[in-house]
């Protein structure tokens, strides 16, 4: 597809362009692959969908996308919304039924987190789609700020010095997920999604309104150190590229030597 309506042309080539560096430097999509792209109907699965889609027309080889989204069974939840999202793109959407919501009000364990079980139940759900559709990868739409905060959210409160990988086999081995969305930063999916006119799909789950509290900490945070140094979140990204392990305090590392 061209650049989409009421968006900057210079700003639509930058992400595109962004999202194709990621695709180069961590070797995420090869000739024939089938993605499954898991699409919840929130910006950041639809930008990713319509940035895999541009590069779809453009790339030298050939891949498939097979968008799928999961349906948890929240009363209000609108799919037909999501349809017509993909419609233009000329893709056919899968939807996964599940019955999720119920199952989540019968087993989740009192203090533990709504939003963390939704989430495993619904990987869950996309590894078994993806099989299903003789997928190999699933795409999942976190960017740059998710990977930051989640290095800060296990410094902080796990004690573990961990974020996310921009490409990671299933424990299984048969699945590979890619975040292709790596480069990205969250201002430019909103100001995209702001130009184009996106409209995003809740979930319509009884805490889609309660922020992640430890999340939003961070996001605060880094907001507070922007102001001092504007490029901390670009630094802190390319800190999860040069590792230096002799510099650490893991003794699995350090024994080695």
């Amino acid at each position: 597809m061209a650049c989409p309506q009421g968006v900057n042309p210079k700003q639509w080539r930058s992400l595109r362009h962004s999202v194709g560096r990621a695709i180069a430097d961590f070797a995420l999509i090869k000739e024939g692959d089938r993605i499954c792209v898991g699409l919840s109907g929130g910006k950041d699965s639809q930008v990713m969908l319509l940035l895999l889609h541009e590069l779809q027309q453009r790339a030298p080889i050939r891949y498939e996308l097979l968008p799928v989204t999961v349906d948890a069974g929240f009363e209000g939840f609108d799919s037909q919304a999501i349809q017509r999202f993909v419609e233009p793109l000329g893709l056919p959407l899968m939807i996964e039924q599940t019955d999720h919501a119920a199952l989540i009000n019968a087993k989740l364990r009192p203090g533990s987190s709504y939003c963390a079980f939704c989430a495993r139940l619904k990987r869950g759900a996309l590894y078994g789609a993806a099989r299903r559709l003789g997928c190999n990868l699933l795409a999942l739409g976190h960017h740059r700020d998710d990977f930051i905060e989640t290095l800060l959210m296990n410094q902080f409160f796990i004690g573990t010095l961990k974020a996310m990988a921009p490409k990671t086999v299933c424990d299984n081995g048969d699945i590979t997920v890619i975040r292709p969305l790596v480069y990205l930063a969250e201002d430019e999916i909103v100001e995209l999604v702001r130009q184009a006119g996106i409209r995003a799909v809740s979930c319509s789950c009884p805490v889609a309104g309660d922020p992640d509290q430890q999340r939003q900490r961070m996001k605060r945070l880094l907001k507070e150190l922007e102001r001092e140094i504007p490029q901390v979140k670009n630094s802190l990204l390319a800190a999860l590229g040069n590792v230096q392990p002799r510099h650490l305090l893991d003794q699995r590392l350090t024994l080695k030597e």
